[in-house]
C-alpha cells in the first residue's frame, strides 16, 4: 500500500530521492483522511524549507491541514498542475499528485524519516 522506494513523515508526508532532488507528496493515508483536495496552497520556487516545517497547505471539503517539509534545502519546482487540478493529489498521490522538489541541503537528515513499513506501523 506504502511504496518502498519512499521515506516518510510522521507528519503524513512522503519523499522519493532522485540525485540530490527530493520530491515530497503527501501519503494515501493524508488524502483518505482529507478527503476531496480543493486547493493546494505551495510556496514559491527558490523559497528555503527547514525539515519539519510548514511550507504550505492543502484543504478538502472537510478541513484546511497544514503541510511539513520532511527535509531541508531550497524549493527548486512546484507542482503547478495543481493550482487548476488539486483532485490529483486524490487520484495519484505517488504520481503527478506530487508537491513539491526540493535540492536538498543536508541528505542525512533523511535517516530522521520512516521506511514504509515502519510508517505504516505507525497507523494502526
Amino acid at each position: 500500500m506504502y511504496p518502498e522506494d519512499l521515506k516518510y513523515s510522521k507528519e503524513h508526508e512522503w519523499v522519493r530521492i532522485n540525485g540530490s532532488i527530493a520530491e515530497v507528496g503527501v501519503t494515501l493515508f493524508a488524502q483518505e483522511s482529507l478527503g476531496d483536495v480543493v486547493y493546494v496552497d505551495l510556496p514559491e520556487v527558490g523559497s528555503e524549507v527547514e525539515q519539519f516545517a510548514k511550507f504550505g497547505e492543502i484543504e478538502s471539503v472537510k478541513a484546511v491541514s497544514d503541510l511539513f517539509c520532511p527535509v531541508e534545502g531550497k524549493i527548486v519546482e512546484i507542482n503547478h498542475k495543481l493550482v487548476e487540478n488539486p483532485e490529483v493529489v486524490n487520484v495519484e498521490p505517488y504520481g503527478a499528485g506530487w508537491l513539491i522538489k526540493v535540492q536538498l541541503s543536508d541528505s542525512s537528515k533523511l535517516d530522521e524519516l520512516m521506511d514504509a513499513a515502519t510508517y505504516e506501523s505507525t497507523l494502526e
